[in-house]
């Protein structure tokens, strides 16, 4: 569906570097990075609101790195909505149909689908400043879909939704890709918004696509330090593994028939368990286990509804892990208590040592 080479464009001192991207048609991408990563910069070039220094785009097999935006057949929804407040939601929604001199009969037929579609007939008659949020990002969505665009790209748009109400309107964007068969790529910063609706992910650092995966490869499998930070992997280990076996620090253990290298060894905070115990007790040999054993202290507990976030030091770093606030092992834990953590082997990432500007040290408690 669009082909994306070489891309690259200078805007002041912020830099976009050769970006290589493909999105399927009937695809749902989404674009992950922190902000000023050039996620919005990505987007804008893509409808033709800048030209690249170098680089091409094309839709459909048709190069358009130079068509001004209204012959791309791109839907833009930029994360304010940029809906015209002196018109109601009904000439919102037209607006496009309208500029390009549709029959008036086939304006309002598609308006009205539009509107049941996505639930806002009752808001036809109303002027942008007295709709919420979510109604604003609904009648936005309708503008861009009504003139049934090649490609929609969304700019945060669930930035105005109340959070409880997030999986609902992710629920109904789904809805609206695989429905209308429309390919979407979706910018956002929320990890649980990106799961939701992504076939796949890329993340963008500094101007640049430093991976490219489905929602699985990008968390369980990040190719550098910065991919794993990113995505919540808060256990970085530095280590090096070779004939079999990897060591990081005071563990070792397994490496599954890895070619010899040296980088970090990761573990999601959902991998790491925790369990009571005493400080000081005696850990296993980690090469005999499936899962390494370290004593440690609690430092901070927080808790996060669906989970509690504990913070442990151990004599190797800080780790960190993201329990069951129901598991029985860990019930009314504070700080100062000695726990326990296991690391199961088997749950590791290994990502191999690359200069992507992470320094090469465990995290160590304050």
């Amino acid at each position: 569906m669009i082909a994306v080479r070489r891309l690259s464009l200078t805007l002041g001192e912020f830099v976009l570097r050769d970006i290589d991207l493909d999105v399927a048609e009937g695809e749902y991408f989404v674009l992950l990075g922190p902000t000023g990563a050039g996620k919005t910069v990505l987007l804008e070039c893509l409808v033709g609101l800048h030209r690249p220094a170098a680089g091409t785009i094309r839709l459909d097999g048709a190069d358009v790195t130079s068509a001004p935006p209204e012959r791309r057949g791109i839907a833009y929804v930029p994360q304010d909505y940029c809906l015209f407040p002196n018109l109601t939601a009904r000439d919102n929604i037209a607006y496009g149909l309208a500029g390009r001199n549709r029959p008036r009969a086939e304006i309002e037929a598609r308006t009205g689908e539009l509107a049941d579609w996505l639930g806002v007939r009752p808001l036809l008659e109303r002027r942008p400043l007295t709709l919420s949020g979510g109604e604003k990002q609904r009648i936005a969505l309708a503008r861009a879909l009504a003139v049934r665009p090649r490609l929609l790209l969304l700019d945060e748009p669930l930035a105005a939704v109340d959070p409880s109400t997030r999986d609902e309107v992710c629920g109904e964007l789904k809805k609206i890709q695989r429905e209308g068969r429309t390919t979407v790529i979706h910018v956002c910063h929320n990890f649980e918004e990106a799961l939701t609706v992504a076939d796949r992910i890329g993340i963008l650092r500094d101007g640049r696509l430093v991976q490219i995966g489905s929602p699985r490869d990008i968390f369980r499998r990040p190719r550098s330090a910065f991919v794993a930070r990113f995505t919540g992997a808060a256990n970085l280990l530095p280590g090096e593994w070779a004939d079999g076996s990897a060591r990081a620090g005071g563990f070792r253990f397994p490496a599954g028939g890895r070619k010899p290298g040296r980088g970090w060894i990761v573990f999601r905070p959902e991998d790491v368990e925790v369990r009571r115990g005493r400080e000081g007790a005696e850990a296993p040999d980690d090469g005999e286990a499936e899962k390494a054993k370290r004593t440690g202290v609690v430092t901070a507990v927080s808790d996060r509804g669906p989970y509690l976030r504990i913070e442990i030091r151990t004599a190797e770093g800080l780790f960190v892990a993201a329990v069951s606030p129901r598991d029985e092992r860990i019930g009314g834990l504070t700080e100062g208590e000695n726990v326990e953590i296991l690391l199961p082997f088997d749950r590791a990432a290994f990502i191999e040592d690359a200069d992507d500007g992470e320094e090469r040290s465990p995290r160590r408690s304050s």
